[in-house]
């Protein structure tokens, strides 16, 4: 009876130990949370956007319409990061906060290029901003901007402001088409 037991537990412990190697192998990975990155609540100390993801959802529905995709780039980054900051910290929201489009376009490096811009305040989620672009006549005509192929987009929490967080989105034609 013993040697029938042990026969037994055998194959119990071999994929016991099995399901340990494989649980140890995925312990360095980073297990999805669940909710889609679009979805994720921005109004919060920890809110982080994903830009990946922002430039995925604006290239699908410019490529629904016969358009070209975008794809994020870090000096637009950084000039969306600028002006969803400078519309944060002066709880105001508008194209002109600070300085206005064509001026920051220009100190960036970026002068002479088709570029649109896109602001925005309140809206928690990326889902609900680029619903409420897509629904904006004027902000739609930008994402669908024949010829930009370039993205930044931040979104700046604002713990003090009604609107919690302040959205910039900067479309813009690649640096050896400039405009003109």
């Amino acid at each position: 009876m013993r040697s029938q037991l042990g026969r037994a537990r055998a194959p119990a412990m071999a994929v016991a130990a099995i399901a340990a190697f494989l649980s140890a192998c995925a312990g360095d990975r980073v297990q999805p949370s669940g909710e889609p990155t679009f979805y994720k609540n921005l109004a919060g100390p920890n809110g982080e956007l994903d830009a990946a993801t922002a430039a995925s959802m604006i290239s699908g529905y410019r490529r629904n319409n016969g358009l070209s995709a975008v794809e994020v780039d870090p000096g637009l980054m950084l000039l969306a990061n600028e002006q969803a900051r400078a519309m944060a910290e002066r709880n105001k929201l508008g194209h002109d906060v600070k300085t206005d489009f064509k001026t920051r376009l220009a100190n960036g490096g970026y002068g002479g290029r088709l570029a649109v811009e896109n602001v925005s305040a309140g809206y928690h989620t990326l889902a609900e901003a680029f619903s409420g672009w897509r629904d904006s006549p004027p902000h739609r005509a930008n994402m669908l901007q024949s010829g930009v192929t370039r993205m930044g987009i931040a979104a700046v929490y604002s713990p003090a402001s009604k609107y919690k967080v302040f959205w910039t989105l900067i479309l813009a034609a690649p640096a050896d088409k400039p405009r003109g």
